[in-house]
């Protein structure tokens, strides 16, 4: 068997078997395949595109390249969850102790933020103290004694992925929805749970700008957990404005414990509710949705969820006193106040543009291994559809310092639209695909 073989198979529209899948990524991944062939091999797949099939053995090949983990040991069945990135995403960091608070484990590696997308280990590594990188050994302990674990990627996880997706940056074929599909995938099969639910998010600050994008993306990773012998469902979410009100790691932080305590943003409050109901019903722990919503709102109501919170921030080590008191959490020196000029209604809240600014703020990355500060951010007043007058607060900046503070003051104006007529507030989700 030859790579070049493969790669001109492909280019020809032709399906590839899990053999040649097989043979080209374990090439890959132990350097006897060049990065110029699998550039071409990368490129020939966005153009002609793959199949159900051969996305899953892909997916099952970089999967297949590393470490797995098997949770069976420690707990009969363990959910996860996956969300596609976007601005003011703090969801896991609530969902993850109230789907516990059900009885249900959770075992989840997230990532950090890159570009405009906030992580969630950055956002918890505003707790002092708090580990997330775990080892093998230290991620099942936990899961088999607290039932829920929440760290960062192992590197020895789907290898062939990280070094795949490196290549995809540099030669223009990350927009290609097979290679998106098998990079997630990969990655929540390697890590070993039984349940996996996707929040693919679309709009003008996602990675799937349109509907039809997003939903191709879901339907093919379904299809993959389908075929793996998972079960997997995938909602389809808003991200045309940025979710909840806090943008940057501390400021999300906050709002993730105020929402546990029954506090949060109305918004961010009903996405977690839908999330942690979807969770339980893929886990079987509930029989309805309506069993699984009440579930849900009673983790918040009763403080269950939020002493779980707590128990999960002692386990890996931080300091739970950050979490009863989060005026303990890093602020910045400078606020301002950004208000309207203009009465009407807000028609836009560019997600995209909010979280480039945070970015420029310090509260992201421009290139992998940039330093986060976790104090700065936007807080966000506004959603579409709300009513404004002349002077109200738009946005709260936090800054480290005037220069940043300007720039952000300049940017986060020309993200909002304001207009006479009423306009419809954005829907929270698109659909469902299981």
């Amino acid at each position: 068997m030859r790579a070049v073989d493969i790669i001109q198979k492909k280019r020809d529209g032709h399906e590839l078997s899990k053999a040649e899948i097989d043979f080209f990524i374990q090439g890959y991944t132990q350097g006897e395949i060049p990065d110029y062939q699998a550039a071409a091999w990368a490129m020939a797949v966005l153009l002609k595109g793959m199949s159900p099939e051969e996305t899953t053995y892909l997916t099952l090949a970089m999967a297949d390249s590393g470490e797995k983990l098997d949770l069976s040991g420690v707990v009969d069945i363990a959910v996860d969850k996956h969300s596609s990135g976007g601005v003011g995403d703090k969801t896991s960091i609530a969902v993850v102790p109230m789907v516990r608070a059900c009885g249900l484990p959770v075992g989840k590696m997230s990532g950090r933020g890159l570009g405009f997308s906030g992580g969630t280990i950055d956002k918890l590594e505003s707790i002092p103290g708090f580990r997330t990188n775990l080892s093998k050994d230290e991620f099942l302990d936990q899961l088999g004694s607290l039932g829920m674990v929440l760290s960062g990627q192992s590197l020895d996880l789907a290898p062939a992925d990280g070094k795949l997706y490196a290549l995809r940056d540099v030669t223009g074929t990350v927009q290609s929805i097979p290679l998106i599909a098998s990079s997630i995938m990969s990655k929540k099969i390697a890590s070993g749970a039984q349940a996996i639910l996707l929040d693919v998010k679309t709009g003008n600050g996602a990675f799937m700008e349109t509907l039809e994008e997003a939903r191709k993306l879901a339907n093919l990773m379904v299809s993959i957990g389908e075929l793996s012998d998972r079960d997997v469902a995938a909602v389809l979410s808003d991200m045309n404005q940025p979710l909840g009100a806090a943008v940057g790691n501390a400021l999300e932080m906050k709002e993730a414990i105020q929402t546990l305590q029954g506090d949060g943003p109305d918004g961010f409050t009903e996405h977690c509710l839908e999330i942690a109901s979807h969770m339980l019903l893929l886990g079987k722990k509930a029989d309805s949705r309506v069993q699984a919503r009440e579930m849900a709102e009673d983790a918040i109501h009763s403080g269950s969820g939020f002493s779980y919170l707590k128990k999960l921030i002692s386990a890996q080590g931080g300091d739970v006193t950050y979490i009863d008191q989060p005026e303990k959490l890093p602020e910045a020196p400078l606020k301002k106040v950004v208000t309207s000029d203009q009465e009407g209604t807000i028609a836009e809240v560019h997600a995209r543009t909010v979280g480039e600014t945070a970015v420029t703020l310090g509260a992201g990355r421009k290139k992998k291994g940039d330093a986060i500060d976790p104090a700065v951010g936007i807080m966000v007043m506004i959603k579409v559809g709300d009513r404004v007058d002349r002077g109200q607060p738009l946005f709260i900046i936090h800054a480290r310092d005037e220069d940043t503070l300007r720039q952000a003051e300049s940017r986060l104006l020309e993200a909002v639209k304001i207009v006479a007529g009423e306009v419809e507030p954005l829907p929270l989700f698109y659909g469902l695909v299981d």
